[in-house]
């Protein structure tokens, strides 16, 4: 650990440093945007953030937002801004990611509420209405992952915290941690931080153009009051000249809160697309499975009601279809999402431990919906 002492010395040698790299651009608030060829080895050096004592702060040209339904990561709590350059903004898409300008950087910062002791972390962390730092004498901070719009695309960089600033690993890392879960059980939590190639299989959500682009900010996602306040995030985003082509909001799609109140199938779908729609969807790696559980699908065999899976394999847990209408327990996708094994769980990355509450949602959707599986032909739903 770096002594608490140095961080001022340390931030102040990190920025003298990038004063030097080359391909970079400072932004009014000291972002400092790098080019390919000139990444830095430190977090700090991008100026994305400043540490006022145990406090990390945003800085101020880089916006915090928040997801009506996030993604699922071994129960980390996100930290998520974007920035964006001056005199720039994004442009509207109904249903696919924002078409966003060269030297945006879309910055996720992964953390846990503090355990015991320095190796224990707890699932029970509450975020703040209207939270837009954190304080690191409450939470650890185990990465911060960026990407990066260069001008021939996306590209995705992790960074682990090492004490006052994290480090580049575009080999990723493993954090062996444990965490106290909100039934009250200790286990084992293995955190793995993705490699760089990793980061790129999950947002090539294209499989034919491999090309990476964001998960998240889309408008269905989008589309909730800004770090839970009255106003709108996207209309906020617009106003502020940071969004172009904005229709009305009654235009707009918006994605359920999987832990809300709305009907438990808007709720359960909003919550498997986020976590598998961008690769369980026409274009995306998983296109040949035939198995798509994005927002948009909304025939039955494509979403697995009594659909036999492609390849037969330890994936199943010896199950017969995807979805079973009343019947979670035989369906493939539930065994999916409860299993460890790195052979057969869904998603196949960016999780070590199985989510009960997501389980539980998807499993109670599917205990609900009416029909049988007869031989290879399932039931259909309203409009397929």
């Amino acid at each position: 650990m770096i002594a608490r002492g140095s961080t001022l010395f340390g931030l102040i040698v990190a920025a003298t440093m990038t004063l030097t790299t080359a391909g970079c651009d400072d932004g009014p608030s000291g972002v400092r945007f790098h080019a390919q060829d000139a990444y830095p080895e430190n977090l700090s050096a991008w100026r994305l953030h400043r540490l006022e004592g145990d406090r990390l702060i945003l800085a101020g040209d880089v916006v915090p937002y928040d997801l009506n339904a996030p993604l699922f990561t071994d129960y980390a709590q996100k930290l998520r801004a974007i920035y964006l350059p001056p005199g720039t903004s994004a442009t509207y898409r109904d249903y696919e990611s924002f078409d966003f300008p060269v030297g945006t950087i879309i910055m996720k910062t992964f953390f846990y509420a503090k355990g015991e002791s320095s190796d224990v972390v707890r699932a029970n962390y509450v975020w703040q209405a209207g939270q837009s730092s954190l304080d690191r004498s409450q939470v650890r901070i185990i990465e911060t992952r960026l990407l990066v719009r260069q001008s021939d695309g996306w590209d995705a960089l992790p960074y682990v915290w090492q004490g006052d600033d994290a480090v580049l690993r575009l080999a990723g890392s493993l954090e062996r941690l444990e965490i106290d879960l909100a039934d009250g059980r200790r286990v084992p939590l293995p955190y793995i931080v993705p490699t760089r190639n990793e980061c790129a299989a999950c947002h090539a959500t294209d499989h034919s153009s491999g090309a990476l682009q964001p998960i998240g900010p889309k408008a269905r996602h989008l589309n909730r009051g800004y770090l839970s306040g009255p106003v709108n995030q996207l209309t906020r985003m617009m106003k502020e000249g940071r969004l172009s082509g904005l229709p009305d909001l009654a235009a707009v799609p918006a994605s359920a809160d999987p832990a809300g109140d709305e009907p438990l199938d808007r709720r359960a779908r909003s919550y498997l697309d986020i976590n598998c729609g961008h690769c369980h969807s026409p274009k995306g790696a998983a296109d040949t499975s035939g198995l798509h559980l994005d927002a948009a699908t909304s025939g039955s065999r494509a979403l697995g009601i009594c659909k036999p899976p492609i390849a037969a394999g330890q994936g199943t847990g010896g199950r017969s279809y995807s979805i079973v209408p009343g019947d979670a327990e035989d369906s493939i996708i539930v065994f999916r999402m409860k299993t460890n094994d790195p052979g057969a769980r869904m998603p196949e990355l960016g999780r070590s431990l199985s989510h009960a509450e997501g389980i539980d949602l998807v499993g109670g959707w599917i205990d609900g919906l009416a029909g049988e599986c007869i031989e290879r032909d399932g039931p259909s739903l309203t409009g397929d």
